[in-house]
């Protein structure tokens, strides 16, 4: 990546990372049952927007400090394997949760991702390895979420 990369692309994450704290802390804390601040639904994706603010702001800083030596060709900011994670990413989260059963939108999300980005193996085999990531990664997702952390998923 270049440093220019860097930069941006650490800009982009610091600021994903706050709209994931601030979303978090607008979450109901459950307070009025007699909750307590460790068993918010909020605390855990508020901890993970601070990590992502934390290490965005380590790659602009790391992208800001190799600006000042000299770069050869410039690589474009946004090039397209950025552009169809963001697509599918975006497309998920608008798109399919709530629309569809968590459950499939998930299994229909991962399976893109997975089938779009892989790479060097036979399209049968690719296009089935992809369904089964998509399964798995849905089942457990599902399994984890509402029957060991209690959680309603959309």
């Amino acid at each position: 990546m270049s440093s220019r990369q860097d930069l941006a692309g650490g800009a982009g994450w610091v600021l994903f990372g706050v709209v994931i704290v601030v979303a978090s802390w607008r979450m109901e804390r459950f307070e009025t049952m007699g909750a307590t601040a460790y068993t918010a639904p909020g605390l855990v994706p508020g901890i993970f927007g601070l990590v992502l603010m934390l290490l965005g702001a380590l790659l602009a800083w790391r992208g800001r400090r190799q600006s000042a030596a000299a770069e050869g060709g410039a690589e474009p900011l946004l090039n397209r394997r950025i552009a169809w994670m963001l697509l599918l990413t975006l497309g998920y989260a608008a798109g399919l949760v709530g629309r569809l059963p968590f459950a499939l939108a998930t299994a229909l999300f991962v399976a893109a991702f997975c089938w779009l980005y892989a790479e060097g193996s036979a399209p049968l085999r690719r296009a089935l390895g992809a369904v089964a990531a998509g399964v798995l990664t849905s089942a457990v997702v599902v399994l984890v979420f509402e029957q060991l952390f209690l959680v309603r998923l959309p």
